[in-house]
């Protein structure tokens, strides 16, 4: 039987907790009310903070017990994700928190399933809520006043976020019929080359393009992660160039580590990995002063990659992608990565090019299963790009 996880720290939202909790079962929800504070609970629960904090890689004794407030949140934090994780009757989550509460809940919230119904009713719900939703589907629902103990206001907010997670957990969306889900990565210096990919493989896909600014490539792979793509054509990785070298737009460490853990059918090349985005000139840091920039618009200031870096970049994609044991196919365009490296371009750098597709090639580990391939074409051409959705089809049927 699938159930609501009611989620809070009963130590000091105890009574915010169980009317929560109330109020999603008396709206026809089955509730499991979970404890993930670091004290002593003041309402019964179903699932004692003892329990969530026995997940975490070093047993309880690692959040429980200590004296400092930061150190234990954090510790609760991947106690609860490795806790929600491990549950298989999980119908939504709705949680309730101040800064710690919203800390803990989120971070569970965020490693489960896209689709899956969460709601977070926090004190912090009116700021910046980058931190706790990341790339994920939560919806966070301001508490108006602090959780203090209930009040009129209190009582209303509850009541709805209680209407809210039930309704969502009683009509989940039905599952998408019809053509499989395809993830393809696209920059504005890539985009005729993907929107000939989309064109040729809309017919029988329903083709997702990601902009390739960071979260872009993050929501992707969480898709990925989630089982709602069918494949990936991942046109565009500059990402990995602002991770590397302190862009603004940057790729995490697990970049392409939904591709080894999915072994999703996938198509790769090294669209715009030619640039690291920094904001406007005055933003640039120090160290790059004297290096070759292109102004993208009055806000995005492009930096133009060396033959070192560029050396670096493709050894860590390479590296990345050689852990891959699914299908993979990376496409090398050898008259230009991007629509400024080309010749005339102002990014145009035959011999940075060349160190990149010699670090791809030597460390990508070519197998049966993973090939990559050299092209005499810009990336823009159409030829490239038939090339690439030609490649992604022929292993999409294997």
């Amino acid at each position: 039987m699938k159930r609501i996880y009611v989620v809070g720290t009963a130590d000091t939202k105890g009574e915010e907790l169980a009317f929560l909790a109330d109020a999603v079962t008396a709206a026809g929800g089955t509730v499991l009310r979970v404890d993930i504070g670091t004290r002593g609970a003041t309402v019964p629960v179903d699932v004692a903070a003892g329990e969530v904090a026995a997940h975490h890689p070093d047993g309880a004794g690692a959040v429980l017990g200590i004296d400092d407030r930061g150190t234990a949140v954090a510790a609760m934090g991947v106690a609860f994700t490795r806790f929600i994780q491990s549950r298989d009757d999980v119908a939504g989550v709705i949680g309730i928190g101040g800064g710690g509460g919203t800390s803990i809940v989120t971070a569970g919230m965020r490693a489960l399933p896209l689709g899956l119904p969460k709601i977070m009713v926090s004190t912090l719900a009116s700021g910046d809520t980058a931190p706790y939703v990341d790339v994920s589907d939560i919806v966070m629902m301001p508490s108006v006043t602090d959780m203090a103990g209930l009040n009129r206001l209190s009582r209303v907010v509850l009541h709805n976020a209680a209407q809210a997670i039930a309704g969502m957990a009683a009509k989940p969306a039905p599952v998408a019929a019809g053509k499989p889900a395809l993830g393809l990565t696209m920059f504005g210096v890539t985009t005729p080359c993907v929107t000939t990919i989309v064109e040729q493989l809309r017919a029988d896909y329903d083709c997702m393009v990601f902009h390739a600014t960071g979260t872009g490539g993050r929501s992707m792979e969480k898709l990925a992660d989630s089982g709602l793509l069918a494949g990936v054509i991942d046109i565009t990785t500059t990402e990995v160039c602002d991770l590397l070298f302190g862009g603004v737009l940057p790729a995490t460490e697990d970049r392409f580590g939904a591709i080894a853990r999915t072994k999703l059918p996938y198509v790769g090349s090294v669209g715009a990995l030619d640039m690291v985005n920094f904001w406007a000139p005055p933003t640039i840091p120090e160290r790059y002063r004297g290096r070759l920039f292109y102004e993208h618009n009055p806000n995005v200031t492009l930096m133009r990659t060396t033959a070192d870096e560029c050396r670096r970049i493709g050894e860590w994609i390479g590296g990345r992608l050689a852990r891959c044991d699914g299908p993979v196919r990376f496409l090398i365009p050898e008259k230009g990565v991007s629509a400024l490296d080309i010749e005339g371009g102002a990014f145009f750098d035959p011999e940075a090019d060349a160190a990149l597709f010699e670090a791809i090639e030597r460390t990508i580990e070519p197998a049966r299963n993973r090939t990559v391939t050299r092209l005499p074409l810009h990336i823009n051409e159409p030829a490239f790009a038939k090339a690439a959705a030609e490649a992604f089809l022929d292993i999409a049927k294997k």
